[in-house]
């Protein structure tokens, strides 16, 4: 528990490799500091994904620093995530600099022409503000901290801990194999200097009888010299967002028998994810992902959700035959809904006259909505209130995107808090928005669901309260299995 006026170290949490549960972990560290009545905030230098949100301040940052900002009970700001990487293709990302865009670059161009020195100095006056207000900060590395043909490139992992005095705990997923080999390696590999500042390990998704790791334990602390803090079990009952792509790759499916089937078409360069987790609580409602053009079909509604490059998902939608699927399944009558490029894709044309996704001039659209957007280099980054389809309930979301989209005719779907109109509603079962976040409110959930006809009840959740428990479940579990007493004195060391 917290003692007065004490001010602690901050924390880094680093991996032996990429999805291992850092930002699971560190959402569970600010939880857990919150409850034993610290101010704790998150903090990733760097950070790459296409899963963002939009601060108060009218910045992005990644999703995860936003879920973890919740777990402290504060608001985000950008300074938590001042270098974003949002990929636009295989080989090239935008650059978001504290909270703006900077441009795209070639991963070659980003790692080899751009001034590190720079970012990271740009990185540590973020966390300098956000160290004056908050107490600890709870910092979450990149990938991992033995790339060694990268380390002259590092701004987020080790160069981190050394600039800050941060004791660092490293995270191994066990339930990949190869625990021992990994956490050795990782470790040996280190520079002295940076070997110092490792003061725990931590194992992460065991699954099976915990004991029976307890020579696995001695063996580790042996090897490396450095204590193993915990040994975090395995879960699926707790419920906290995720940012990483690779999540995706449990919730391909297909329908259902019994249930509400809400397909979510599978573009290659989604963004957002997280627009659809309410929907995934709800146990009357089997939401899936899906490329298959026929599983698409049989689904009760349809789903198009963000992308970071508009035009390039069209051309692969055409050309996987979804296009099609989803142009039937409207025809059909079904509910089709797009949320910020996927209202793009639903329109009759994208216009790329600056060419800021590539070298086509314009593309048509799917030509389900009347609208028509033309895209361009300033990027809307902003949370609101709306009034959704004129109903007098005030809902929240966000918005992140390059380029306007005009209404040709119809009407818009939403009324933003400023009299600034949103979206294009058809009919009840096919509309667009830019607001991610818009299926968090209930009484969307419910328009979507008379409108099509379907059977739930949205009233029954209220998915703020139930975050606010997934998070304390997250802390309790982690906390049971996590010497918490070392961890604060090494938090606490001169």
């Amino acid at each position: 528990m917290k003692e007065e006026n004490s001010k602690l170290k901050p924390i880094l949490f680093v991996g032996t490799g990429s999805d291992v549960g850092k930002s699971i972990i560190n959402a569970a560290f600010c939880r857990i500091f919150k409850q034993d009545g610290y101010s704790p905030a998150p903090f990733k230098a760097q950070n790459m994904s296409l899963n963002s949100f939009a601060s108060e301040e009218g910045l992005e940052l990644g999703r995860a620093q936003a879920v973890q900002a919740e777990a402290c009970g504060i608001p985000c700001l950008s300074a938590m995530n001042p270098i974003l990487l949002k990929p636009t293709s295989h080989r090239s990302a935008q650059i978001v600099l504290n909270g703006k865009p900077m441009g795209d670059q070639s991963a070659r161009e980003y790692f080899l022409n751009t001034d590190r020195d720079f970012l990271f100095e740009e990185a540590m006056k973020a966390w300098h503000s956000l160290d004056e207000k908050y107490n600890p900060i709870v910092m979450e590395g990149a990938g991992s901290i033995s790339e060694v043909n990268l380390w002259d490139k590092d701004i987020t992992n080790m160069r981190v801990a050394l600039e800050t005095g941060s004791p660092t705990i490293l995270i191994a997923d066990i339930d990949r194999g190869g625990v021992f080999g990994s956490v050795y390696g990782t470790i040996k590999l280190l520079p002295e200097a940076e070997r110092k500042l490792i003061k725990g390990i931590l194992i992460n998704k065991f699954r099976g009888d915990i004991s029976l790791f307890e020579e696995g334990r001695k063996t580790l602390e042996e090897l490396t010299g450095i204590p193993v803090v915990g040994v975090v079990p395995y879960f699926t009952d707790i419920h906290i967002e995720q940012e990483d792509s690779v999540a995706i790759d449990y919730k391909r499916g297909s329908t259902e028998i019994g249930k509400i089937n809400v397909a979510v078409v599978l573009l290659r360069h989604m963004s957002n994810f997280t627009d659809f987790n309410m929907l995934e609580r709800m146990p009357d409602i089997n939401l899936y992902y899906s490329a298959n053009p026929l599983e698409i079909a049989k689904a009760d509604v349809l789903l198009i959700p963000g992308s970071k490059n508009t035009i390039s998902d069209l051309v692969h939608l055409r050309e996987r035959g979804l296009a099609k699927a989803i142009y039937k399944a409207s025809e059909a009558g079904k509910g089709v809904y797009g949320i910020c490029g996927g209202y793009q894709i639903m329109g009759e044309e994208i216009r790329d006259p600056d060419h800021v996704e590539g070298d086509i001039d314009v593309m048509p659209g799917l030509g389900l909505l009347p609208v028509v957007t033309t895209l361009s280099k300033e990027k809307r980054t902003v949370q609101t209130k709306f009034h959704f389809a004129n109903r007098h309930e005030k809902c929240s979301g966000y918005e992140i995107h390059m380029g306007q989209t005009k209404l040709m005719n119809g009407k818009a779907l939403c009324e933003l808090e400023d009299g600034t109109k949103d979206g294009c509603l058809v009919s009840p079962k096919l509309w667009g928005t830019y607001l991610h976040g818009i299926l968090d409110n209930k009484v969307v959930v419910e328009e979507i669901m008379q409108a099509n006809k379907l059977q739930t009840d949205a009233a029954d959740l209220d998915y703020e309260a139930f975050k606010e428990e997934q998070y304390n479940k997250l802390a309790d579990h982690v906390r049971a299995c996590v010497d918490m007493d070392y961890v604060y004195s090494v938090m606490k060391e001169e």
